[in-house]
């Protein structure tokens, strides 16, 4: 590392942060303007500490890869504008060296979202969604009917009707296959949920099935261990966005061995994470090569195509998740084909500008 790479790093990391706290300043304007009616309700602690505290770095990291891109552009604009790239490049400096501190800043930027969006983010959103469905617009799903569920292997729990205000589920019965067949079936009037999979049973009866003999036990009450909770079968719309990684992708990897079927935001979510990781990259690569070269129209011009290209991007990782949620294809696929379309695009421009 030399002195002009730190010099172009200071210049990258520089306008990142710039560009983030300008749109930022921008975003809090509308946003108060839009929630003015909650935000008058709502206790000045709560809504700068529980809201905004946790408002800004999500969507702040929700467009990273705007902001990579738009700093990218403006900054090496300015230097192509300037003459310092051609001078340079005049010093013999390969367009592939010339990339090396580019390549360095993205990686910050890229490890700062991920560890945002993996681990720092997930947490904080419990405090906004909370906000938000207290104040603003509640978005809690409280209720469920017909719930079944595999529990464990050869384990299947079903609920008539399940009320998460007071933690009580209705008609709840438990069955327990061995070699697909029906070895023991355990119903109750009422389920309440108590602690970490602890659930207590009321006015319940177990009938265990030994060949032809039948056995019958009543009670009142039982506390049992059932290894699901209310989180596995009330799923809120931003739910996939208050979980770390590793939580992630242990509820879903857990979800998959229930048979449960709606867990497509929660997929999305966990690959959107990498993708927009390996994007900080992409966009790197794509502005640079695009404002690293004077052009007629000067600055405007490549701010102009960095913004259609930064915008199509989102646009485009947005369409393709609604793919994934109608399931057309996986979330996986769904999430990774703006990048390897991007990628494309990186190369070609890249090959064209370092051949000129």
């Amino acid at each position: 590392m030399k002195i002009l790479d730190w010099y172009i790093i200071r210049k990258f990391l520089g306008t990142y942060v710039f560009a983030i706290a300008l749109i930022l300043a921008i975003t809090v304007m509308f946003d108060i303007n839009e929630k003015l009616d909650a935000f008058l309700k709502a206790p000045l602690k709560a809504t700068v500490f529980d809201y905004f505290l946790n408002f800004l770095p999500y969507f702040a990291n929700q467009f990273s890869p705007l902001f990579t891109f738009i700093a990218v552009i403006f900054f090496t604009s300015k230097l192509a504008d300037n003459s310092e790239i051609i001078a340079m490049l005049s010093t013999g400096m390969s367009y592939r060296r010339l990339l090396r501190p580019y390549m360095v800043s993205a990686t910050v930027i890229a490890a700062a979202t991920y560890i945002l969006s993996a681990y720092i983010i997930p947490p904080a959103n419990i405090k906004r969604i909370e906000y938000t469905n207290t104040y603003v617009k509640n978005k809690r799903v409280d209720y469920g009917t017909n719930i079944q569920l595999q529990v464990a292997k050869g384990e299947i729990a079903y609920m008539s009707r399940y009320d998460n205000n007071n933690k009580t589920g209705y008609k709840f019965s438990l069955e327990s296959f061995k070699d697909k067949k029906l070895v023991s079936r355990l119903t109750a009037q009422t389920i309440r949920w108590d602690t970490l999979h602890r659930w207590t049973v009321r006015d319940y009866m177990i009938r265990d099935f030994d060949d032809h003999k039948e056995k019958i036990r009543r009670g009142a009450r039982l506390d049992t261990v059932i290894p699901i909770e209310p989180r596995d079968f009330l799923i809120s719309k931003n739910d996939h966005e208050t979980m770390t990684s590793p939580a992630l992708r242990e509820y879903i990897s857990r979800q998959k061995e229930r048979g449960v079927a709606n867990i497509k935001s929660f997929e999305i979510e966990n690959h959107k994470r990498y993708a927009m990781t390996a994007a900080a990259f992409i966009l790197t690569v794509i502005g640079m090569s695009l404002s690293s070269r004077k052009i007629k129209g000067g600055m405007g011009v490549n701010i102009g195509i960095g913004l259609v290209l930064s915008f199509s991007y989102i646009l485009f990782m947005t369409v393709t998740s609604t793919f994934a949620v109608s399931g057309y294809t996986s979330p996986m696929v769904a999430m990774w084909i703006p990048n390897i379309l991007y990628t494309i695009i990186a190369i070609f421009l890249y090959y064209k500008v370092s051949h000129q």
